[in-house]
């Protein structure tokens, strides 16, 4: 079944209201000063069955002036629209206005209604229509039908439902397919039921029992019931209007403005950048950091606009920008944007998010306006190499780069799949999914080989790094889940070879210092012959004439190669000291069964400072086992 959203426009009591109840049966003006006023404050709802595969959804707006915010959030999600000029009064300034919003907002299709045509006699009728039809000529209703009706006594409806059936056959249907979002147009309690919010579902499906995200606050929930066009319905699709009963979200935690998503998978922004439509009816100059109202889906907030390239916008010039959001806000690429000034006074502009996400950059960036222009000209390869690019040697998720670019998914796997064929772009891991560029990934192999180089160089005696000493050099803007396939790609690249936890580098240069040849023999000397209680590094260091940090990484590979023993810490020992030790602690064992730390000090005659690591030393080789404070043989309980 097609689902489609038809909203009304146009200049106060030009009879919205009234031809949405000829139509349809149903009276929206819903509240008690709608109905003593005889005007619309709040949005209104209907809906029209045209024949058993479409029914249209119908949101009835306010003309008047001061309601615009109201009728802004009732475009939210429309399909089709009616534009409603009374034949006996003709355009008004809410009809120019409310058609700007129209174009500005995204709305391509709909058609003409010449409404109280009874008021009026044929020749007048002729002489408006005409009029229309100049006034429309620039716009997305230049051929549209214009049908002149009377909500009183019935004439034209007959035509004007061919007309929209007419219509509803050129609409795109909203994606099913996709994640559900529902902007929430109004929240209300029902006893015994609780909160219920509406709004139309601009994507995907809802069922109930489906859990639910409420953003931006990030409250969650659960549906509860769903009601599609004034029935109990178990799921809700793109495109109907529906009724929401949540569960386990109170009513005061929700509001106009508010998206309904599934949990953790939108996330809010700050910040966006645009193509911007300063519109041509405007009545100045757009500056540079101009503060303005933003409407998006049900949302107004402030915003400011920061232009790219210019210090001003002329009315009717369009350029690239950012907005800075004063508040949080879910929005997608492709989304669109109606900017008003601060006090509501006048619609000044539109836009198109273009990227939700956008890393901070500089105004006049040239990078910037590149990602801009190929997300614009939807060339998806040019756009995802951009992204990538952007995200330096940090790489970026697929998931991250959709929520950016907005690239349907089927759609965002060619591209990718087209750029790794061209070697453009490398995926280093598989879940999730994340990419740098070839360019990237090389300057992180550069990065590897050369702190490779200056570990070898200030560690002589080494033959190779360890893996998690590599590892740990990486950048920290970088991932440490992109070390094993970069160590990897060295490897096939014959740079270094890899064995087991041991890195070794492959005829490379190491420039060393005559002292340090046989620093790393001087330091297994200097252990032996040292007994009972080493010297420190700092000791060491000073006793050999080199840097402490030099001393750290000849200890280190010689510790590695079994060539002396690391106890703790910066505390090394002779393999045959330590040895010594060992087969002190064994014969006390087997002959009493257990030692104290006392009873191990007197047996080597070690201060604490030494002492203590060495037991803790023989618990780590699981040779004893720790007991209150004892030691016993591991292995003997």
């Amino acid at each position: 079944m097609k689902h489609l959203i038809l909203g009304t426009a146009g200049h106060i009591d030009h009879g919205k209201t009234s031809l949405v109840r000829a139509l349809t049966g149903i009276d929206t003006d819903r509240l008690k000063e709608e109905q003593k006023r005889g005007i619309t404050i709040e949005l209104g709802f209907a809906h029209l069955p045209l024949d058993d595969d479409t029914t249209i959804g119908i949101v009835d707006v306010p003309g008047h002036e001061k309601f615009i915010r109201t009728m802004v959030a009732g475009v939210a999600g429309m399909d089709l629209v009616m534009l409603v000029i009374a034949a006996d009064e003709g355009i008004m300034p809410q009809t120019r206005e409310h058609l700007d919003i129209l174009r500005l907002l995204g709305v391509k299709q709909g058609l003409v209604v010449l409404t109280k045509s009874d008021r009026v006699d044929d020749e007048w009728l002729e002489l408006v229509t005409e009029e229309v039809r100049d006034f429309v000529a620039d716009t997305f209703f230049a051929a549209a039908p214009i049908v002149a009706v009377s909500s009183r006594t019935g004439k034209g409806l007959d035509l004007l439902k061919t007309e929209l059936a007419a219509l509803t056959e050129k609409v795109v249907p909203k994606d099913r397919e996709g994640h559900f979002r529902l902007p929430i147009d109004r929240v209300f309690t029902i006893t015994g039921f609780g909160t219920v919010v509406t709004g139309t579902l601009l994507a995907g499906t809802i069922k109930i029992g489906d859990e639910v995200e409420l953003l931006p606050s990030g409250r969650t929930g659960k549906v509860r019931g769903i009601q599609a066009h004034g029935k109990q319905a178990e799921t809700g699709q793109a495109g109907q209007r529906l009724a929401i009963n949540l569960q386990g979200i109170a009513h005061e935690l929700a509001a106009r403005g508010d998206l309904l998503v599934p949990p953790k998978v939108f996330r809010t922004t700050r910040r966006i950048d645009v193509r911007l439509e300063h519109l041509a009816s405007a009545p100045k100059e757009l500056k540079h950091r101009t503060r303005a109202r933003l409407h998006t889906g049900t949302s107004d907030i402030s915003a400011q606009i920061v232009l790219f390239d210019h210090n001003l916008l002329q009315p009717g010039e369009t350029a690239y920008a950012q907005l800075r959001l004063a508040e949080p806000l879910v929005l997608v690429s492709g989304d669109p944007c109606l900017l008003r000034t601060s006090s509501h006074s006048a619609t000044i502009g539109g836009a198109v998010v273009l990227d939700p996400f956008p890393p901070a950059h500089r105004r006049r960036s040239d990078e910037a306006v590149a990602l801009l222009q190929a997300l614009d000209a939807t060339e998806h390869q040019r756009t995802c190499a951009l992204i990538v690019s952007q995200a330096r040697l940090s790489g970026i998720s697929i998931e991250n780069i959709q929520l950016r670019s907005g690239i349907p998914r089927r759609q965002l796997d060619a591209a990718l799949q087209q750029l790794l064929a061209k070697a453009q772009l490398i995926q280093m891991t598989r879940d999730p999914r994340i990419f740098l560029t070839s360019s990237a990934v090389e300057e992180l192999k550069q990065l590897l080989m050369s702190e490779l180089e200056k570990f070898m160089q200030a560690a002589s005696h080494a033959s190779g790094i360890g893996k998690e000493e590599l590892k740990s050099r990486l950048p920290e803007r970088s991932d440490p889940r992109f070390f094993a396939p970069l160590l990897a790609m060295l490897e096939k690249e014959n740079k270094v070879i890899v064995d087991r936890e041991l890195i070794k580098p492959v005829n490379l240069l190491r420039k060393q210092q005559p002292k340090q040849h046989n620093l790393a023999d001087k330091i297994v000397q200097l252990l032996d012959s040292s007994g009972k209680e080493p010297p420190t590094t700092k000791e060491l260091a000073t006793m050999l004439a080199c840097t402490e940090k030099e001393c750290l990484a000849n200890l280190a590979a010689l510790s590695r190669e079994g060539q002396i023993t690391k106890i703790a810490g910066n505390l090394f020992y002779s393999n045959s000291t330590v040895a010594k030790f060992q087969q002190q602690l064994l014969d006390h064992l087997h002959e009493h069964g257990e030692i104290t730390p006392a009873v191990f000090r007197e047996l080597t005659e070690l201060s604490r400072k030494y002492m203590i690591p060495l037991l803790e030393y023989f618990d780590q080789q699981k040779l004893t086992i720790r007991v209150g404070d004892k030691r016993i043989l591991r292995g003997s309980l």
